[in-house]
């Protein structure tokens, strides 16, 4: 066997390798690609609809940022008055509650806003509904190449310890979060602002051996607010934490000793690049120890804690956008823009985290009872016919991608998603062919809330009109 080592105009060396030939391991008809919320409701979902269904996931656990990286709760299902994540993503809110006990139940039972996450039962939550759909799940598997045939994806090649082989179905749904398997395919993308600055990365973590009374009375006495904003400032003042945001982004009382965190960020960190994920891990880590301290010293009800668990990942809000049919846009987010081909609807606040510890948050907020469409035309990746992307990495502009990259959202794109792979396959077509008509039908008699109109093109054209954007900054 010979190998052949090249140097490219960036004077970096690189081999060819010979070719091989691969086993077809898997013919599905939809591949998801992507184990997230995301992933999770689009293979429910192709296979709820007659579709068979192979989930493909990284890890060996479902839930992505939710599970791997302890995101502490749930972002919001509601515009404030009412839900507007329905369907799948709802349904598995309520399951997780419903399996962790009676205490948390009846703790969250009526709660679909900033509902905290109970890791090990979320897992087997999702779990149980992927396999009692149909879906076929694979664990521990990376998907690192796309075979083409012009705008069609033909084959995936996938890696695992039982090794290399390839998955060819009739359609590819990307819910990696990361628009990795758009990428492999050519499909261009936008990374992050105008000067490639990207969101910042937060190592969540749990802790136990906390006192929830104590604290909500410290609460009480002084007026403190909950994110501890006069702690977190005068911390940073001593010396006892960074600069950067001064409250804690999160804390989710799981039970009255328990406690998951977002807190802090690790700034510069590009989400896929592995050299980035390597240095986010490490620090984060090392910012949880000196979180730690400053919890035992400056918080009341936290002197005794004891950490049990930190991500296996750094949290990740930001990295690719794929160029879609149709990018979604700020104005649309502010007009509450509703679309002809609407499969899902946003109510979620803009939320862009600083970019370095002397910046500011970037915030901008619906009002009360208000949400925006999102169109189907915004998951379909330009120039590749039988591939849809669903998710954070979806065709939109960064301020959009602050406010669709949440989890409930991703939910109801995901089934949406799903609904359309499994469409495409019953007619052997790509999905741009889907009957949008009868794709807003089903999901609506599925339990997805497409709002009053679904079908309808309209937007506030006051808001529309109103001039420059202005939005809200978090001072630190």
């Amino acid at each position: 066997m010979t190998h052949t080592l090249a140097t490219t105009n960036t004077n970096v060396e690189s081999m060819t390798i010979p070719a091989q030939k691969l086993p077809i391991s898997h013919t599905p008809d939809v591949v998801v690609v992507g184990g997230g919320a995301t992933g999770i409701a689009a293979a429910i979902a192709a296979a709820r609809n007659g579709a068979s269904t192979l989930l493909i996931e990284q890890r060996g656990y479902l839930g992505g940022m939710g599970t791997a990286a302890l995101v502490p709760a749930f972002c919001p299902y509601t515009d404030g008055e009412k839900p507007v994540i329905r369907g799948i993503g709802l349904d598995l809110l309520e399951k997780m509650k419903l399996a962790a006990g009676d205490d948390f139940l009846n703790r969250y039972k009526e709660q679909l806003d900033w509902v905290p996450i109970d890791v090990e039962t979320l897992k087997r939550v999702y779990d149980k509904e992927v396999l009692n759909s149909g879906a076929t799940i694979l664990f521990h598997t990376v998907a690192d190449q796309v075979l083409l045939d012009g705008e069609q994806i033909s084959g995936l090649v996938i890696s695992n310890k039982s090794g290399r082989s390839v998955v060819q179905a009739k359609l590819y749904i990307d819910a990696s979060g990361d628009a990795d398997l758009a990428a492999l395919a050519g499909v261009p993308f936008q990374v992050g602002g105008e000067n490639g600055e990207l969101q910042p990365g937060t190592m969540c973590y749990v802790v136990t051996g906390a006192d929830k009374g104590r604290f909500e009375q410290f609460i009480l006495e002084t007026g403190q607010h909950p994110q501890l904003e006069a702690l977190v400032t005068e911390a940073q003042l001593n010396g006892d934490l960074p600069e950067g945001r001064k409250r804690i982004s999160g804390m989710s009382w799981i039970t009255d000793s328990t406690v998951g965190f977002n807190f802090g960020h690790i700034f510069d960190i590009d989400g896929t690049k592995a050299e980035d994920l390597t240095r986010a891990a490490i620090e984060g880590r090392q910012l949880i120890d000196t979180q730690m301290r400053f919890l035992r010293k400056y918080v009341p009800g936290f002197e005794h804690i004891f950490l049990v668990h930190s991500g296996d990942q750094i949290g990740i809000r930001e990295t690719r956008r794929i160029q879609g049919d149709y990018t979604l846009v700020v104005e649309d987010f502010l007009s509450m823009r509703t679309f002809e081909d609407d499969i899902a609807r946003n109510s979620y606040f803009i939320d862009i985290h600083l970019a370095n510890a002397g910046a500011t948050m970037t915030i901008k907020h619906l009002p009360k009872g208000k949400s925006h469409g999102v169109p189907y035309r915004c998951m379909l990746p330009q120039g590749k016919s039988n591939l849809i992307v669903a998710g954070r990495s979806v065709s939109s502009d960064r301020p959009v991608q602050g406010s669709l990259r949440v989890m409930p959202n991703c939910f109801a794109m995901g089934e949406a998603a799903g609904v359309a792979a499994a469409m495409a396959s019953d007619r052997s077509v790509g999905f741009r062919e889907v009957s949008i008509p009868e794709l807003q039908r089903k999901l609506v008699e599925q339990g997805a809330y497409l709002g009053e109109r679904p079908g309808h093109e309209e937007a506030d054209q006051t808001v529309a009109a109103a001039g420059a954007i202005t939005f809200e900054e978090e001072c630190n």
